[in-house]
């Protein structure tokens, strides 16, 4: 009986701990990616100094960059910084920002890139993607999945605890982009992952019903493996689906008509707890608010600043933000008439919890 496998892109090294960052040189050399730490050391502004200072009794041969982060002209010119050395690998640490414009950069010369995330803001820290500034527009970009994943929690700790405790609505979106892809495959015979969908629904769960918030280490934790197992959830099935249906076209399109209205995640969030009450499913929604509530996450759009009119225009555009993906969205195909319907009925409903 002749077995079928199939070989999946992960990791060579995950480690989410506290000392992590001071421990980079050792972990780069036990994980068989830079023996002699002679990598591309990618940091922010503000926090790079303090990074530097750490790295460098492990990592004397290192170059360090520093970025602002965000956009493609920044990771198109890290690049071109990169080209001119020779590196083992690259290493981008910092938030979200940082980390994509590194990842880019490396993809760019097919070098391996090491993620070190001192923030839980989104589930980029793991993933195959970089998410950046073009020309105005946010955009996602194909890139190599990190050969190393390692999640610093002293530097979580320290960090700015609203962008941290974005990730948690990142996190939980998962259970609303899973519904929109069960919902493509009954509709439309779109083909579900069930290994992808696995690795996006156990962390989604975990999140969702761990007690504890951004002030425990065994919450922190969890937050952090679930993040990089959504990234993950991405490489094995080729795109975003596992971990983006309505939800994320929601926050694209909150992103593109109302700019720096609030973060990925919390934006993610509170899409996917309004397209959970779109579907109908009484249980899920329940869960959903609770915990977006427990953690001081928005729920409605008033939460972020946004009047009924500005999130039913969103609710409306956000199709084209995704125009190959079939969600709750596509499916009920609202007017705007009744978007706003449905959005005065979700918000008593969210009133309620």
């Amino acid at each position: 009986m002749p077995l079928l496998a199939r070989s999946v892109q992960t990791p060579l090294h995950i480690d989410v701990r506290r000392g992590a960052v001071a421990d980079l040189g050792r972990i780069l050399a036990d994980g068989r990616i830079s023996a002699g730490g002679d990598v591309a050391v990618v940091v922010g502004p503000g926090i790079g100094e303090q990074i530097v200072d750490l790295l460098r009794p492990s990592l004397q041969s290192a170059s360090v960059y520093v970025t602002t982060g965000g956009t493609l002209d920044a990771a198109l010119e890290l690049a071109d910084k990169l080209r001119s050395g020779h590196f083992d690998a690259v290493v981008g640490i910092g938030g979200g920002k940082t980390v994509d414009t590194a990842k880019y950069a490396a993809s760019r010369w097919g070098l391996p890139m090491v993620s070190v995330a001192t923030s839980l803001a989104n589930d980029g820290i793991a993933s195959p993607v970089a998410s950046l500034i073009n020309d105005g527009i946010k955009g996602s970009y194909g890139v190599h999945i990190p050969f190393g994943v390692i999640v610093d929690l002293d530097f979580v700790e320290n960090g700015p605890e609203r962008v941290n405790r974005a990730g948690i609505g990142d996190v939980i979106s998962n259970i609303s982009a899973l519904a929109d892809w069960e919902l493509g495959r009954q509709v439309r015979g779109e083909p579900v992952d069930g290994l992808a969908a696995s690795l996006s629904r156990m962390g989604a769960e975990a999140v969702l019903s761990m007690p504890g918030d951004m002030s425990d280490d065994a919450f922190v934790t969890v937050l952090a493996e679930a993040l990089i197992s959504s990234g993950l959830a991405m490489a094995v099935c080729g795109s975003s689906r596992p971990s983006s249906g309505g939800c994320h076209e929601i926050m694209h399109a909150i992103d593109s008509l109302y700019p720096d209205t609030a973060s990925h995640g919390e934006l993610a969030g509170l899409g996917a707890l309004f397209c959970t009450f779109l579907r109908g499913d009484q249980r899920r929604f329940e869960q959903m608010a609770d915990c977006l509530a427990r953690h001081q996450l928005p729920r409605t759009p008033g939460d972020v600043g946004l009047t009924a009119e500005q999130f039913v225009r969103a609710v409306e555009f956000a199709p084209r933000t995704r125009p190959d993906r079939y969600t709750i969205l596509e499916h009920l195909a609202m007017s705007p008439d009744e978007t706003q319907q449905r959005l005065d009925a979700y918000e008593l409903a969210v009133a309620a919890r």
